[in-house]
C-alpha cells in the first residue's frame, strides 16, 4: 500500500513539473476573466485528485491525510469528497463511469461499516474496516462528521435520482437510517458522541456558533428521526460565544466568537446548504460568511503581530497543519496565531469574497508557485516568517481539500448548492428551526 501511494505521488509530481514548467520563473499571464477562470479550473481539478486518484482503494473513501503511514479514512472529509466527485463528473475531469465506480465503492463501505444508531465514527481503519478511535473515548458515533457525510449523501441522491436511481436509493437509505433524535438523550440538547463502549462519556453538548450548524439543520430535516426546534434554541444557540454583536475593522458580526473564529466555521456547513438568502431574522448567513471572511482579510492587512507576508494577497486563518505546533487552529485571537496561513481558508471563502480570494489564490499559485502548489493542489499550510526549508507543510487533509474543490464549484456554477437545496426535506428542516431562504 505504501508503495502504491509513493508511486502515485511520484507520478503526480512528474506530471505537475511537466505541466507547469516555467512557473519557477514566476511568470503569470495577463490577469483577465479568462485567465482567472483557467486558474480556478486548474486548482479545482488538481485538488479533486485527492478524492479520485488518492482515494483509499479498498473503501473508496477519502484518506484522512496524505502524510500518514496508516490508511485511516475519514467520514466527514469523504462527504466533502463525494460532492467534489459530482462536480468532477460534471466538468469531465473524470469519466462519469469512474465517478460512479468511486461512489459505488464508497457507498458499499458505508453500508457495511459499523454504525452507532445510524451514525458513523469519525475515522475507520481501511485495513481492518474497524473504527479507528479519534481519541480515548471517541470510538463510536460522531454526529457532526456524519452530518458532513450526509451533505454528500443528499447531494448524491439528488444528482442521481434520474440517471442512476439505484445509487440514489442507496444514498437515501443511509440518510434515512441516521437516528438524530437518539443523540438528544431524551433532553433538549444534542450530543456529539455516543459509544457502545463508553456510552455518553464524552458528554459533549453541541453549542455554537461553529461548524456544527449543519448538524442541526439535518437533524431537523430528517424524515425518520427528527429533532424539534427547542433543541436548537436551548442547546446550539445557548452559549457564551453564540451571539457577538461587535464590529471588527468596521465590519459587524452578529454571531460567533472573536474575529468570527477559524474560517472553516463559515465553510463546512455551507458546502451544500446555500447561505444566500438564508436568514433567521437576526443573521443573514451569506452576509455573516462574507463578514467573517473580510474580518480575516482586514486582520492580515492590519497585521497587529507583524508577521511576515501577511497582506491583501496572503490572508486566511483556520484549523490546519502548522509548521510550528502541528495541527491546530491559528486564527486571530488565539495564542497559536503564529504567522501560518492555510490556503484552504481564503480559497474556500471565494463564494463570499471573490476578489479578495482570487487575489490570494493568484499570488499563491503564480508568485509562490511550486513551493506551495503540489500534485494535489495547494499544500496545507505556509508560514513565510520561518526559515526557507521550514515554511511549508507538505501535507494534504481531506477536510481542507474538500472545501476548496466544492466552494470553487459553487462559486462557478452553484451546482452543489442547487443539488442539496433541491432535497425537499431541507425546506422542512429550515422551517422547523425558524430559518427562511429564497434559494430552494
Amino acid at each position: 500500500m505504501k508503495d502504491h501511494i509513493t508511486l502515485f505521488l511520484i507520478a503526480c509530481l512528474l506530471v505537475s513539473s511537466c505541466l507547469f514548467q516555467g512557473r519557477g520563473a514566476k511568470r503569470a499571464p495577463a490577469r483577465t476573466p479568462e485567465s482567472e477562470q483557467a486558474l480556478l479550473d486548474t486548482v479545482q481539478k488538481y485538488t479533486t485528485l485527492y478524492f479520485t486518484d488518492f482515494a483509499e482503494p479498498k473503501t473508496g473513501l477519502a484518506r484522512e491525510r496524505s502524510n500518514n503511514t496508516a490508511d485511516i479514512v475519514t467520514t466527514g472529509g469523504s462527504g466533502f469528497g463525494l460532492m467534489a466527485i459530482v462536480a468532477a463528473m460534471e466538468r469531465q475531469y473524470i469519466p462519469r463511469e469512474h465517478g460512479i465506480y468511486l461512489i459505488d465503492k464508497s457507498l458499499t463501505f458505508l453500508e457495511r461499516a459499523e454504525r452507532f444508531h445510524g451514525m458513523w465514527a469519525h475515522w475507520y481503519d481501511a485495513a481492518t474496516e474497524k473504527v479507528f478511535s479519534f481519541s480515548k473515548f471517541d470510538d463510536g458515533g460522531d454526529i457532526v462528521e456524519s452530518a458532513f457525510l450526509a451533505q454528500g449523501l443528499l447531494t448524491l441522491r439528488q444528482y442521481f435520482k434520474e440517471s442512476a436511481p439505484e445509487l440514489a436509493r442507496r444514498s437515501d437509505e443511509l440518510w434515512r437510517g441516521m437516528e438524530w433524535d437518539w443523540y438528544t438523550r431524551g433532553t433538549d440538547s444534542l450530543y456529539w458522541h455516543w459509544s457502545k463502549n463508553y456510552e455518553w462519556k464524552m458528554n459533549h453538548r453541541i453549542t455554537g456558533y461553529d461548524e456544527c450548524f449543519i448538524a442541526y439543520v439535518l437533524a431537523a430535516s430528517s424524515p425518520t428521526h427528527p429533532i424539534k426546534r427547542k433543541v436548537y434554541e436551548s442547546c446550539y444557540k445557548n452559549s457564551s460565544y453564540y451571539y457577538n454583536g461587535k464590529s471588527y475593522y468596521g465590519i459587524p458580526l452578529t454571531i460567533g466568537m472573536e474575529y468570527g473564529g477559524p474560517l472553516f466555521f463559515t465553510h463546512y456547513s455551507f458546502l451544500g446548504l446555500d447561505p444566500r438568502g438564508l436568514s433567521d431574522g437576526l443573521t443573514d448567513y451569506y452576509e455573516r460568511g462574507r463578514a467573517h471572511s473580510l474580518i480575516h482579510y482586514n486582520y492580515a492587512i492590519d497585521n497587529p503581530k507583524g508577521h511576515k507576508g501577511y497582506g491583501p494577497d496572503l490572508w486566511g486563518f483556520t484549523s490546519s497543519d502548522d509548521p510550528i505546533v502541528g495541527y491546530c487552529s491559528h486564527h486571530p485571537g488565539t495564542p497559536d496565531e503564529n504567522g501560518t496561513v492555510s490556503p484552504t481558508a481564503a480559497i474556500s471563502s471565494i463564494v463570499y469574497t471573490p476578489k479578495e480570494s482570487m487575489d490570494c489564490m493568484w499570488h499563491m499559485y503564480y508568485d509562490l508557485g511550486d513551493k506551495l502548489f503540489g500534485p494535489m493542489g495547494f499544500y496545507d499550510a505556509y508560514n513565510p516568517s520561518l526559515e526557507e526549508d521550514k515554511q511549508v507543510v507538505h501535507s494534504y487533509l481531506a477536510i481542507d481539500q474538500g472545501p476548496i474543490a466544492v466552494m470553487i464549484e459553487n462559486y462557478r456554477s452553484g451546482l452543489l448548492w442547487k443539488l442539496f437545496m433541491s432535497a425537499p426535506e431541507i425546506s422542512v428542516g429550515l422551517e422547523e428551526l425558524g430559518l427562511t431562504t429564497n434559494n430552494q
